[in-house]
């Protein structure tokens, strides 16, 4: 699956901001037909990240959530300011 029609758009809401402050995640809208195993290579080959863990959720609104994990050497912080989030 293509990295740009997986991501949909980062969330920069305040329990977004706090995962990516605190425990190194990054949270993203993302298609609802992506696996996590989509999304993972998405989010690394888009961003040149290691991805840990994939969480996703779906939303009320009828979205599909996602909190990744990036591993330690990855600042969640430098990549959100990468896609204009900070």
């Amino acid at each position: 699956m293509d990295p740009h029609k997986v991501i949909r758009y980062p969330l920069m809401g305040e329990k977004a901001t706090m995962l990516r402050e605190k425990e190194n995640k990054l949270s993203f809208i993302v298609s609802s037909e992506s696996t996590r195993k989509d999304v993972k290579e998405a989010i690394e080959s888009l961003y040149s990240v290691k991805v840990v863990r994939v969480h996703s959720m779906n939303t009320v609104q009828g979205n599909k959530k996602v909190h990744v994990k990036l591993a330690p050497e990855f600042s969640a912080e430098e990549v959100a300011s990468h896609f204009g989030v900070l």
